[in-house]
């Protein structure tokens, strides 16, 4: 089934084919692959997280690990470097961020937030067997390989939608996770870079977790917020 689309500029035609409930792909005009999913609010369940972590190479694995610990945009993510980090308060400072040309900024507003003593661990270790210099970024990576990482550890986790599935869903998921801990909307707010209306059309529901899924999120977010 093919249907004529726009794009999101609403400048190029697309020529677009349903390959999955849900999801359709093509190609531009200038070649490039595109696709759209009805649906992009997909998050994961903390038993998904973890099945879907492990498959990610060991020496390869911090970077899921800081989209989920800190909800951060994966270009945001892609610019930490070691200098970021308050070691002594475990706060991590996101010094590139989003531009919002809507709220005409000119540059994106650093954001400075609260992420687990476990974390920082992970982090202390791995600056340390990389050698990373305290000015270098600590994931020299595209978010083009990024996500073929994903979207490969995605199926040999048997996530049978890995479809519905982006880089910025884990975003979502830290969100969520959040909110069914009873972390309050404002703080999540300031976390994320959004304001209240955002937060309220993006995060769903916190009941569609149970007892067992908020004692995963606990086990994999860590004190962060005092969780126990």
């Amino acid at each position: 089934m093919q249907q004529e689309l726009q794009s999101r500029t609403g400048k190029e035609c697309l020529s677009l084919t349903a390959v999955h409930e849900g999801l359709k792909v093509g190609i531009r005009k200038n070649g490039f692959k595109y696709s759209v999913r009805d649906d992009r609010s997909r998050f994961f369940y903390p038993n998904e997280w973890e099945r879907f972590i492990v498959q990610i190479k060991p020496e390869k694995r911090l970077l899921f690990d800081t989209l989920i610990q800190t909800g951060a945009r994966i270009e945001e993510s892609l610019n930490i470097k070691p200098r970021d980090f308050d070691w002594a308060r475990n706060n991590l400072i996101l010094r590139v961020t989003k531009i919002k040309a809507r709220k005409n900024e000119r540059v994106g507003k650093a954001r400075t937030l609260p992420v687990s003593s476990q974390y920082i661990r992970k982090v202390k270790n791995y600056i340390n067997e990389n050698k990373i210099g305290d000015d270098s970024v600590l994931f020299p990576i595209s978010k083009q390989a990024a996500w073929q990482m994903m979207r490969r550890a995605l199926k040999r986790a048997g996530i049978v939608d890995d479809w519905n599935f982006g880089l910025h869903n884990i975003r979502k998921t830290h969100g969520n996770w959040l909110k069914a801990l009873e972390v309050p909307a404002e703080e999540i707010c300031l976390r994320l870079g959004h304001d209240f209306d955002t937060y309220l059309k993006h995060y769903g529901s916190p009941n569609v977790f149970d007892r067992k899924d908020k004692m995963l999120m606990i086990k994999i977010l860590g004190d962060v917020y005092g969780f126990r």
